[in-house]
């Protein structure tokens, strides 16, 4: 079932945050995202109603595997597709700010097309798992290949 943008950003956001630091509450989501602490409430309990969102009394936030598999799709997304648009040559931070719109609404077909692409010219991208997104993030945050290069290697391995 495809959800709605908001819905997926919200998603990828939390998936996001669970990389970054141990615990994940709403007030953490609301300041990621900029929106206001109503918004952020309404729509993590839709996300809790639909089996994409748990919350426990502390109101920690884990994704069930159901959100974590579609919040994976989403950020795997956004990854390649920014390593497709740097590879045009477009700027990184416009790279990020189109892959962030674009990650919605590309069809499945033509997001395998670009996947395709990357993967004929030998561009690193990641895979949609996520402990190969877990990766990737470290390495963006340490703004390094090193660890880009590691899971490539891995995954060349594997071949």
């Amino acid at each position: 079932m495809k959800l709605q943008e908001s819905a997926e950003m919200y998603l990828e956001n939390i998936f996001i945050l669970s990389m970054e630091q141990n615990e994940v509450r709403s007030i953490d989501l609301a300041n990621a995202m900029s929106y206001s602490k109503p918004s952020v409430s309404r729509a993590v309990h839709l996300l809790k109603d639909g089996g994409y969102l748990d919350m426990d009394p502390d109101g920690l936030l884990k994704l069930t595997p159901k959100g974590e598999a579609y919040a994976v799709r989403v950020y795997q997304r956004h990854l390649a597709l920014m390593c497709w648009l740097e590879s045009l040559g477009v700027s990184e931070t416009t790279a990020s700010l189109d892959a962030c719109r674009m990650e919605h609404v590309l069809s499945d077909e033509s997001f395998a097309a670009i996947h395709d692409d990357l993967e004929r010219r030998g561009i690193l991208h990641p895979e949609a798992n996520p402990e190969s997104l877990r990766q990737w993030h470290r390495a963006m945050i340490a703004g390094s290949d090193a660890a880009l290069k590691e899971e490539s290697d891995k995954r060349n391995r594997k071949d």
